[in-house]
């Protein structure tokens, strides 16, 4: 049997994803989590074969999920699943450590194919979604712009994000330009925006 941790953060999507991979007769969900921290938890536990994780989730989303695992129990091979088919998620999701990429709209019978594609070593990333990640090329931020972006996208002041940041009020100003100038927008709020759609943050 492959054993499976499910990490999804709506309940009712996880329980039927619980449901129709357990009518598979090689697969077996031994765990599932609704959040990034618990899902690390439950696989450092159980110590699944595959972890099926979603990026968007609360405490540690699925990108930082896969990283730790990949630390931490390396054994444990990860296949991302998201509502969201954005360039930049997958690019940071193979940099992350998975192993396998697919959107949530396909059929179960394909996610359990990727599964045990997953498990016997190989990549299994959504085509189209392979082709936009290649047209739309690399993430153009760097982690400190990416930071200062996402500390500030809620409204809060360059003070208020240097404070958070511990940075000094010029080097975040300096650091929302940058991003600013790299995603072709007018402001930090459309430069978020941007780096959002496009999955860079």
């Amino acid at each position: 049997m492959i054993r499976l941790l499910l990490a999804e953060d709506q309940g009712m999507m996880r329980g039927a994803l619980a449901l129709l991979l357990s009518l598979e007769p090689d697969l077996e969900v031994v765990a599932e989590a609704g959040t990034g921290t618990a899902a690390l938890a439950a696989a450092l536990r159980v110590r699944p074969d595959v972890a099926l994780l979603d990026i968007e989730m609360p405490d540690g989303s699925g990108l930082d999920t896969a990283a730790a695992l990949r630390h931490r129990l390396p054994s444990c091979r990860v296949l991302i699943l998201t509502t969201f088919g954005r360039p930049g998620y997958l690019r940071r999701a193979m940099e992350a450590g998975a192993r396998g990429f697919l959107v949530k709209d396909g059929p179960v019978e394909e996610l359990a194919v990727a599964v045990r594609r997953v498990l016997a070593g190989e990549r299994v990333i959504d085509p189209a979604l392979a082709a936009a990640a290649l047209a739309a090329g690399p993430n153009p931020l760097t982690d400190r712009e990416r930071e200062v972006l996402v500390a500030a996208v809620d409204g809060a002041t360059v003070a208020d994000v240097a404070a958070r940041l511990h940075l000094s009020e010029s080097t975040v100003r300096n650091y929302l330009s940058a991003a600013i100038g790299k995603t072709g927008t007018r402001n930090r709020i459309e430069a978020a925006r941007t780096a959002r759609a496009n999955g860079w943050l």
